[in-house]
């Protein structure tokens, strides 16, 4: 009983150990591959779903914790880093934990679009007002108020695209992955 559990502890560092750094080195790829500003952090994010299917909401906390503060540091895109930060690092965590505590799937909707658009106008503020980030002023250009608004919008539409991929990448992993990788381990 004390080896196995010495053993559970020793995997669950492990994984988050793996984690951490696949994480890391998808958010340090931003600095190669400018256009990858939101697809990377976006996948990083999904790595956190094997961390808490496997080892917990805790640890998954941990592992988006050190890879936050580590990618303020390393990685040269700071926009991918602070969205990752707001968003995309621990959505995947709450994800979970809404999909369990609400049982009404029309809140639980309502509940996940209130998080990540609270998550994006937050972090828009902050770049635009306290890093200086005025790129992203500059690229509204002429549409002003108009194209806050329609980038908010169609970032409501990718972001429902992406709950629907990571509920559907959820499925992959207990129904074909997990077996397969529980095997090895």
């Amino acid at each position: 009983m004390k080896n196995e559990k010495k053993m559970r502890k020793s995997t669950q560092v492990a994984l988050g150990g793996l984690a951490s750094s696949l994480c890391l080195v998808l958010m340090f790829l931003t600095g190669l591959f400018p256009f990858a500003t939101y697809a990377l952090p976006a996948m990083a994010g999904i790595i956190l779903i094997i961390v808490v299917i496997e080892n917990g909401p805790s640890t998954a906390w941990l592992v988006y914790t050190a890879v936050s503060l580590l990618s303020m540091f390393i990685v040269p895109d700071k926009e991918a880093a602070l969205i990752f930060i707001a968003f995309f690092g621990y959505y995947p965590i709450l994800k979970q934990a809404i999909e369990r505590k609400i049982k009404l799937k029309p809140i639980q909707i309502v509940v996940k679009f209130l998080i990540f658009n609270t998550a994006m106008i937050l972090m828009y503020t902050v770049l635009i007002k306290f890093i200086g980030a005025t790129e992203a002023i500059m690229e509204m250009g002429a549409m002003g108020k108009a194209g806050e608004i329609l980038l908010l919008v169609l970032g409501n539409i990718t972001f429902a695209f992406y709950d629907f991929a990571l509920t559907l990448l959820i499925t992959v992993y207990f129904k074909v992955l997990r077996k397969k990788i529980i095997k090895k381990v």
